[in-house]
């Protein structure tokens, strides 16, 4: 006979044990008390799949939301900026104002790769606008960087014909609903010669004619590709660059250019490096004399 608490008997057989008082011990040596269960959770425990799908479910719903909102933003941005039906007309009177013939010659296919190289080398696939230019700009702003350049030839050419004069976010947002029309609108080579047609290049020259003459005595087909690629340094710094008052800035953006010529696989290094070789004088030895070629 097995005596239990107390000093009652059970029958033999009886399974019946002797409880602690104050509890039973648990799993791992947990214990739970009168109604204050108390579980310990084991190492590496990790959130339950149904916890993991709800955050990624609420996260994607988020992604969406929020770009939902960028699209009737932009699509507002789209409906109040102009049509750019007219940008030909702009660009010859702007052409007028400064004297020069519109439309120019044909954009001659070296200063085309010298400055779609080292001035927008996505040109030729993108929609008018650089995503991943836009995307640095914008995290540039985030983060107190500040502009980190990056406007596509559509957005400089929407700048010189529609918002010449105005700064600030708000107009850098017009430029890229301006540059998408005019992608939409005009091919290729028509947005390069709106372009060489209306840039300046520094010296008094606007228009890719009037800079190849005025500096070099040719016409824009007989570029050679180091005079191709210097005017098409020029375009950001036509003042600071001016190859006439500033040689060395000049002879330095000129090689930037050449450099990107050979990063986009336009140029051998070899070639890059014969005509950074050409003397900046040989080069504008005819500059200021009458065009010829």
């Amino acid at each position: 006979m097995i005596r239990g608490p107390a000093g009652e008997s059970a029958p033999a057989g009886d399974p019946t044990v002797p409880l602690p008082i104050g509890g039973t011990a648990g799993p791992a040596g947990a214990t739970r008390g009168r109604g204050q269960p108390q579980y310990q959770s084991p190492a590496g425990y990790r959130p339950r799949p149904r916890r993991v799908r709800r955050i990624l479910r609420r996260t994607v719903v988020f992604l969406i939301a929020l770009i939902l909102l960028a699209l009737v933003a932009f699509g507002a941005l789209l409906a109040v900026t102009p049509s750019v039906g007219n940008a030909r007309q702009l660009a010859k009177a702007q052409a007028t104002v400064h004297h020069a013939v519109y439309p120019g010659p044909a954009v001659p296919a070296r200063f085309a790769a010298s400055l779609v190289a080292t001035e927008d080398h996505r040109f030729y696939s993108e929609p008018g606008i650089d995503v991943f230019a836009i995307g640095r700009v914008a995290a540039g702003y985030l983060t107190g960087g500040g502009d980190q350049g990056g406007a596509t030839l559509y957005q400089q050419l929407a700048k010189v014909l529609y918002t010449q004069g105005r700064s600030g976010l708000k107009v850098e947002a017009e430029q890229v609903a301006l540059a998408i029309k005019l992608d939409m609108t005009y091919t290729k080579k028509q947005i390069l010669r709106m372009y060489a047609g209306v840039v300046y290049f520094g010296n008094g020259y606007y228009g890719l004619a009037a800079a190849s003459c005025g500096y070099f005595g040719v016409r824009p087909a007989g570029l050679s590709w180091p005079e191709a690629a210097l005017l098409a340094g020029l375009v950001q710094g036509p003042t600071a660059d001016d190859p006439v008052t500033h040689p060395a800035t000049a002879r330095a953006r000129e090689a930037h250019v050449l450099g990107r010529l050979v990063a986009t696989g336009v140029l051998t290094p070899a070639q890059a490096t014969a005509a950074q070789a050409v003397p900046l004088a040989t080069m504008l030895a005819h500059s200021g004399s009458s065009c010829t070629g």
